[in-house]
């Protein structure tokens, strides 16, 4: 039986003609031509004035927090449901995660639930833009505004993700991507901090070089981080940059075939808000309790087709859930409900007719099962 996966990656550039580049002049580590290129097309694509690359993803999102001097007695807020790299980060820094529910009809974090958890310890809002669609900015950016908060972007999942014709990551302070295995684009492992501020840009360049001084050699004057990328790796990212026109518009092609070939389910689909372009890293259904999702996933495994689900709500884990006695019902009923259809660009229609179809026969069953037990 043929294995569709969730997610792998699309190299079909020149990844293995720069990697082999890198190989032939030594220069393999995390210095490199291909490291300065990667980040200032990186920023071009992006509409950004400054991009650092970084060795992942979570390590960028760190970064970024600390180049904003968030620490110790600060409070982030942050949506529940994402994935877990979001909130660690926070929690490397000291700071403390404070969450939010999401919106029943983006997903994305809701404005009127961090509004309500700003208090006197706010420092920043972390705006995670889930799944590939974006959040509401515009009123993410008011409340930074009238608080006097910072505000960072986690775009790890919204590579060309755009809110009213502008990317994701150039709304807020600072922004951070991941380029993992499984992103829109990849170098393996790794990541990108961007910013329009050339200072915070110049300390993330320190902090993810140990400390070290420009002026004097093997002169470290704060406790830095050993977080750079490798010139092989932005060899990859490069090559794999070079071809994100046509990746997206694979991205969209799969996300208009599986709308229409589930379009008569009981199901929904992560729909696109208006004023965005939803970049769809992940194509995500819900069903109608997580009893049936557990049951169409095991379906679906059985015919060969993996699938995750949504994320559980930081807010549910053990580390996290200490004292923590507000209720999240969206975000609980989106991971309770939600599940990660295959994904990646070199998915064919084939496959997703296929997939499509074992759906639709499992809803069949079910549909016969329940006459059957209202006959009874």
């Amino acid at each position: 039986m043929k294995k569709i996966p969730v997610y792998q990656p699309s190299l079909y550039g020149n990844e293995k003609l720069y990697v082999n580049q890198c190989l032939d002049s030594n220069w393999i580590s995390s210095k490199g031509d291909f490291v300065t290129t990667f980040e200032r097309k990186f920023a071009k694509y992006t509409g950004i004035q400054y991009a650092s690359s970084i060795c992942n993803g979570t390590c960028a999102l760190h970064a970024a927090l600390l180049a904003l001097d968030i620490g110790k007695g600060d409070e982030v807020i942050v949506p529940t449901l994402t994935y877990i790299a979001s909130v660690n980060a926070i929690t490397y820094t000291d700071a403390t995660p404070v969450f939010v529910d999401s919106l029943q009809d983006t997903w994305q974090m809701d404005p009127i639930d961090v509004a309500k958890k700003i208090t006197h310890r706010t420092k920043a809002i972390m705006a995670v833009h889930l799944y590939g669609h974006p959040c509401d900015m515009e009123k993410l950016v008011a409340l930074a505004n009238k608080h006097n908060l910072l505000l960072i972007e986690d775009c790890a999942e919204a590579l060309g993700t755009q809110y009213k014709n502008k990317h994701v990551g150039t709304f807020g302070d600072i922004a951070a991507y991941s380029f993992y295995g499984n992103k829109t684009i990849t170098t393996g492992e790794g990541g990108m901090v961007v910013t329009n501020s050339r200072s915070l840009y110049a300390k993330v360049q320190k902090l993810k070089g140990q400390g070290l001084t420009e002026k004097q050699e093997y002169w470290h004057d704060i406790v830095g981080y050993n977080y750079r990328m490798t010139n092989i790796c932005a060899a990859i990212g490069l090559a794999q940059l070079e071809n994100i026109t046509q990746v997206l518009k694979q991205k969209q092609t799969i996300a208009t075939l599986y709308k229409q070939e589930l379009n008569y389910l009981p199901i929904e689909h992560h729909k696109q808000a208006s004023h965005t372009y939803h970049s769809y890293w992940m194509f995500s259904i819900l069903v109608e309790n997580k009893s049936l999702k557990e049951d169409l996933r095991k379906k679906l495994t059985l015919n060969g087709i993996e699938t995750r689900p949504l994320f559980y709500p930081i807010h549910t884990m053990p580390m996290y859930n200490e004292n923590n006695l507000e209720h999240y019902p969206v975000a609980q009923d989106l991971s309770n409900r939600g599940i990660n259809l295959p994904s990646w660009p070199g998915l064919t229609k084939k496959e997703i007719v296929f997939i499509c179809t074992t759906i639709t026969q499992f809803f069949m069953v079910q549909k016969t099962n329940y006459h059957a037990q209202k006959t009874v």
